[in-house]
């Protein structure tokens, strides 16, 4: 029993590691395809002589997952609401896009998506100063 235990053991430590080194693998590939992508964007702007609000948030989109990157090489997992961000964005810039294509509804049933994903954030994954009792939640009393 001990033997198989022992082995079971050193199996399941040998693909972990694997599956940590695939891990780090795609998190680099996506970080250069992301700089890579932010580098295109700026070129095209700077060809253009023109930046759009669109360009803007895409770029702002680049930063974020690019942040969401960086903070899990820091912590080792990533915050629900770095998703959250970026999937806001996204459905700001699809309004900002195709403004002139939506129908009337379909505008409102983004912009519902967008504040349900925000009201859902907020109150799911709430900010440690939003928690009730703590000193970041209370009014400031002048002593």
């Amino acid at each position: 029993m001990d033997v198989r235990s022992h082995t079971l053991d050193r199996i399941r430590r040998f693909f972990s590691g694997g599956l940590d080194v695939v891990e780090l693998a795609g998190l680099l590939v996506i970080a250069f395809a992301t700089t890579v992508a932010s580098f295109q964007e700026v070129a095209g702007m700077i060809a253009a002589q023109r930046v759009s609000l669109a360009d803007l948030l895409l770029l702002f989109l680049y930063l974020e997952v690019l942040a969401m990157i960086g903070q899990y090489f820091k912590s080792g997992h990533v915050p629900v609401r770095y998703p959250l961000y970026i999937a806001m964005v996204a459905l700001a810039r699809y309004l900002i896009l195709d403004v002139k294509n939506l129908t009337e509804w379909r505008m409102l049933a983004v912009a519902a998506a967008g504040v349900l994903v925000l009201r859902y954030g907020h109150v799911r994954f709430p900010y440690p100063e939003d928690q009730p009792g703590s000193s970041a939640s209370k009014p400031y009393v002048r002593q």
